[in-house]
């Protein structure tokens, strides 16, 4: 069992940048991906991005050059550094761990972008 709890997130103007956090409740060790997926009213959930326990990462085309994914394992935690953001980057951020056949997920974090 995990619990992920996602902090950062909040009203932004269109250009401005902000960085959500994802801390893990325990260790995530082994072979496991980490990522940011979010969702607008009456729309789909989508991921943003992704990251594996390697490293390597993948991100949406929208996003691409705009947002990053890191982590830190030694802090449990996953982030998405939001650069540049835009009013369609409108919507609720979840935090996800894919680990031992298993999909765990923050409770959401809004970020609004708006002037």
């Amino acid at each position: 069992q995990v619990q992920l709890v996602e902090s950062g997130g909040g009203l932004v103007q269109p250009g401005g940048s902000l960085r959500l956090s994802c801390a893990a409740s325990r260790t995530v060790f082994g072979i496991s991906a980490m990522g940011w997926y979010r969702q607008a009213p009456g729309k789909q959930r989508d991921l943003v991005a992704r990251i594996t326990s390697p490293g390597s990462t993948n991100y949406a085309d929208s996003v691409k050059g705009r947002f990053t994914i890191s982590r830190d394992n030694a802090r449990n935690t996953v982030y998405l550094q939001m650069n540049s953001l835009k009013p369609e980057d409108t919507a609720v951020y979840y935090c996800n761990l894919h680990w031992f056949y298993n999909d765990y997920w923050g409770q959401g974090t809004q970020v609004t972008v708006s002037s």
